[in-house]
């Protein structure tokens, strides 16, 4: 660490900067993509002919648990790129192939589990005191959209080991040619156009369901069709037996292991903002709806900051696969430092667009000046947000899973949920109450994740 200024130490601190980068905006972009996909059914709900306010806190909550749940299997299955990534530095190529057959395995055990849980939680619905139109509405839409768990997680395993070698243009690619696609079928099947019916909030969860059908069917193709992974899907591997069948269910196990505390400390946080629109709930539709479209406009840099932390997760691993110690430091720097330089700017353009951003979802003027208050508070937590999430995908590199989630844990609903609930309920500061203690939860979380990556970068 001492000589990191020197001129040889900083020249190549700048080419890792420039790796990185290059590395992070199509994951960005592909991130963004998907994050566009709410975006767009959000605003398109918004703008329903019928039931619009009722139908976008209604998809508010449906999207709350949808994501809540889902983004155990997401986050699990990502921890296949740090592990290609080692993999491939040390040319173990067959072990590539392993690793993408048993993480596509994986995708269905979590597509099947995470589908029960969200049935639960419908099942619990009723007693989670949202009102009777919110109710009417959600339960079908959650329905919908929680059949495209399976494609969704079977795009993400895939996805997973494209990123582990580097290649993260044609998931950019297929996710913005879906995301089009996304938005087309919204326009037709929630308003009715052509000779489509007029399906509202129904109409927008199918359109998800078939854009990620799509996500993960030119995933594959791609996969099977580039040329770069035919010789390593050509490897050969050990003949399919019993003995070899429980050997392969045992990697699968592992991988499970491994990228499963990830997962739950996705859970956590994402857990932490849903239920966050649960108590904006308890405040009444309007504050909910604002709180909807102001988080969903917060959330668009957040999904761009986890594609720096994937980013930087790759690099990690593969530092870690050519035992370079000084190229694993220039990794975890350069990541850090393209987060603070793009989320700083992030919250400065929040701040002082935020009224025309809003304008983008509503015309409803409470709604729209409630939420432009809350992006006050969102551009405040913007750095924080981009550092704890790349400093979470910089421990995934190196695969300390574990103390990260009880950090989350901690953070979250530890300190975030209860001054969250303290300042909208005990001080009276309704939902900007709730903001509060939000802010506070990731300003926790981002001091303690980096502490403790200092702490590994030092052990490793």
């Amino acid at each position: 660490m001492s000589t990191f200024f020197s001129i040889s130490q900083i020249s190549r601190l700048k080419s890792e900067i420039a790796l990185t980068i290059n590395l992070a905006v199509p994951i960005m972009v592909s991130q963004l993509g998907l994050m566009l996909m709410g975006l767009a059914d959000t605003i398109q709900v918004g703008r329903m002919k019928h039931d619009a306010v009722d139908s976008l806190g209604a998809s508010g909550t449906a999207n709350g648990i949808y994501i809540t749940i889902s983004i155990i299997g997401y986050i699990t299955l990502q921890m296949i790129s740090p592990l290609i990534a080692k993999a491939k530095s040390s040319n173990q190529f067959s072990e590539c192939k392993q690793l993408l057959f048993s993480n596509i395995k994986v995708s269905f055990w979590l597509s099947f589990v995470c589908m029960a849980l969200i049935g639960i939680v419908a099942l619990l619905y009723p007693y989670l005191g949202q009102t009777i139109e919110n109710k009417r509405f959600a339960l079908p839409y959650l329905f919908i959209i929680t059949l495209s768990i399976i494609p969704s997680f079977l795009f993400t395993a895939v996805k997973g080991f494209t990123d582990g070698f580097s290649d993260t243009k044609a998931s950019m690619i297929i996710t913005l040619v879906a995301l089009i696609l996304n938005v087309i079928l919204n326009e037709c099947l929630i308003n009715g156009l052509f000779f489509f019916p007029e399906l509202g909030l129904n109409g927008a969860g199918i359109a998800t369901f078939l854009s990620r059908c799509f996500m993960a069917s030119m995933m594959i193709i791609y996969v099977l069709k580039n040329k770069n992974y035919k010789s390593i899907l050509a490897e050969k591997i050990a003949p399919l037996s019993s003995k070899n069948f429980a050997v392969r269910n045992q990697l699968a196990i592992k991988m499970l292991k491994m990228g499963l505390p990830s997962g739950l400390q996705g859970f956590f946080e994402i857990a932490a903002f849903s239920f966050a629109v649960i108590m904006m709930g308890w405040l009444g539709n309007i504050q909910q709806a604002a709180h909807i479209i102001a988080i969903n406009i917060a959330a668009l840099t957040y999904m761009a900051a986890t594609g720096i932390g994937a980013a930087g997760g790759i690099r990690v691993g593969n530092s870690i696969g050519l035992k370079d110690r000084n190229l694993q430091t220039e990794s975890i720097l350069s990541s850090l430092f393209v987060s603070i330089v793009f989320m700083g700017t992030c919250a400065i353009v929040m701040y002082f667009f935020r009224d025309y951003f809003v304008s983008f979802y509503t015309k409803e003027t409470q709604v729209l000046l409630l939420s432009s208050s809350l992006l006050v508070w969102g551009a405040v937590f913007q750095l924080f947000d981009g550092l704890q999430v790349v400093c979470l995908g910089l421990l995934r590199g190196m695969q300390d899973m574990k103390i990260p989630t009880l950090i989350t844990v901690f953070s979250y609903w530890g300190i975030g949920i209860p001054s969250g609930y303290l300042f909208a309920f005990v001080f009276r500061l309704d939902a900007v109450g709730v903001w509060i203690g939000l802010t506070l939860s990731l300003v926790a979380s981002s001091t303690l994740l980096g502490l403790r990556l200092l702490y590994c970068n030092k052990k490793l």
